[in-house]
Order: structure tokens, then C-alpha cells, then sequence
């Protein structure tokens, strides 16, 4: 059985790979962290290239705060050594 925090470590440097996904996370860091969460969420409702699964997953990720803030350090701390 792997270690829980492995499979985390995994996801972080998934995202730190893909700039796209990148660029998405930091932003919805700092949405979260200026309390601005809630107007995002209102975005992705109205937006009409989601489907109902992302959009879920979207409003799951965006309103954790403990997650969005671990992935923005983990991925300002690896931008910088890379």
C-alpha cells in the first residue's frame, strides 16, 4: 500500500507540469486567499463549456482552502529551483 502523501506528491507535480493547470491553481489560490471564492463559483456555473462533472470538481477543488494553499507553495518553491 503506498503512502497517502505519495499519491499527493504525484498530483503537485502533475500540476506543476502542465502550465495550464499551473496558471489555473495559482489563480484559484489567490481567489481563495483574497475571499473571492465565491464569485468563481458563480463563474463556473455559468460557464457553458463545462460539463456537470468538471464543473463539480471545479467548485470541490476551488472551495479547499488547505489544498489550493499547499499546491501554490509547492508549486512557487519548485518554480524556483527549476
Amino acid at each position: 500500500m503506498r503512502p497517502l502523501w505519495l499519491d499527493d506528491l504525484e498530483s503537485l507535480e502533475a500540476i506543476s507540469q502542465n502550465e495550464e493547470a499551473r496558471r489555473i491553481f495559482l489563480r484559484m489560490a489567490a481567489l481563495s486567499q483574497s475571499g473571492r471564492t465565491p464569485s468563481f463559483v458563480v463563474e463556473i456555473a455559468l460557464d457553458r463549456d463545462l460539463d456537470a462533472a468538471t464543473k463539480t470538481r471545479l467548485v470541490e477543488l476551488a472551495e479547499d482552502e488547505s489544498f489550493l494553499l499547499a499546491v501554490e507553495e509547492y508549486l512557487v518553491r519548485t518554480h524556483r529551483l527549476h
